[in-house]
């Protein structure tokens, strides 16, 4: 018993597990928009196969992303210790554990509806994809951010069966934001991408531009915020929900210096952690009252 949970442990590392709480609540404003609509009605069935979704949809792409990468990881002392490099997971392992996700979101999505089931292979391709990019592309934070802004509009998809303006807009917000925090964490290895001949924003045009762009791209972020709220007739709950979520944005950028990357943890993982869940709880709840 103790070795499996210690090897459930491992995968959950593998896939860095905790950071769902990227995409996940996105995904969720998603269903309560469809949800919230009169023809619509509230199934927990439902609801469950879109967490299974996004939970095999992205350990299907972290899983790819630490095969692909293992090589580049193993030279790497960031990222020498993560569980393929480290050998605490053999590398065929982890590409069965990306075999079977991959094929469980697929079956999912066929429990959902013959849209979600149509598109499942571009959104494996899409998701997959990004980690190939940075082999040739300083875009590839865009990827990324692509990858987790289908989210919002595939939960959408997954009630109604069809596309919609609002659930493309929150979509728009997941890339622009995602995107942006991405270049914040790519900061730490433009050296080691330089050396590598990998490609970012960062070992592109350097740690002071790159966070420039960075707050470019959140400040388009903060601009369709705005258009979601005022599309879809946001009341107070929203608009308190986008004030906390836009001042976190700003609170990451005030903590990261382009030569001061010591609370880059804080700025990547635990203020976009906390940004996501805060402004999908007060946007469900200003659907729901």
């Amino acid at each position: 018993m103790i070795a499996i949970l210690r090897s459930i442990r491992d995968y959950f590392s593998l896939v860095k597990f905790s950071h769902t709480v990227f995409a996940m609540p996105f995904a969720l404003i998603g269903f309560s928009l469809a949800v919230s609509k009169p023809e619509f009605d509230l199934s927990i069935r439902l609801l469950l196969l879109v967490i299974l979704c996004m939970i095999f949809a992205r350990n299907t792409a972290m899983g790819f992303n630490r095969l692909a990468d293992k090589d580049f990881d193993s030279l790497n002392p960031r990222t020498m210790k993560r569980e393929i490099p480290a050998d605490i997971i053999s590398a065929r392992a982890a590409a069965i554990f990306v075999i079977i996700n991959a094929v469980l979101f697929v079956i999912t999505t066929g429990f959902i509806n013959r849209l979600t089931l149509f598109l499942s292979p571009i959104a494996l391709l899409v998701i997959i994809g990004y980690s190939l990019t940075k082999r040739f592309t300083f875009l590839c934070h865009f990827v990324l951010g692509l990858g987790l802004s289908l989210a919002p509009i595939g939960a959408y998809i997954s009630v109604t069966g069809r596309f919609s303006i609002l659930p493309i807009i929150y979509s728009f917000i997941v890339l622009s934001w995602v995107s942006g925090f991405d270049i914040i964490y790519a900061l730490q290895d433009d050296e080691f991408d330089k050396l590598n001949q990998l490609h970012s924003l960062p070992s592109a045009t350097g740690r002071r531009k790159a966070l420039a762009i960075s707050i470019f791209i959140h400040f388009i972020t903060f601009f369709l915020v705005l258009i979601a709220g005022c599309y879809g007739n946001g009341g107070i709950l929203f608009w308190t929900g986008a004030i906390i979520f836009t001042l976190l944005l700003i609170y990451q950028h005030s903590i990261i210096r382009y030569d001061d990357l010591s609370k880059i943890t804080m700025a990547f993982g635990t203020t976009n952690g906390i940004a996501s869940i805060i402004f999908a709880i007060f946007v469900i709840l200003d659907l729901i009252i």
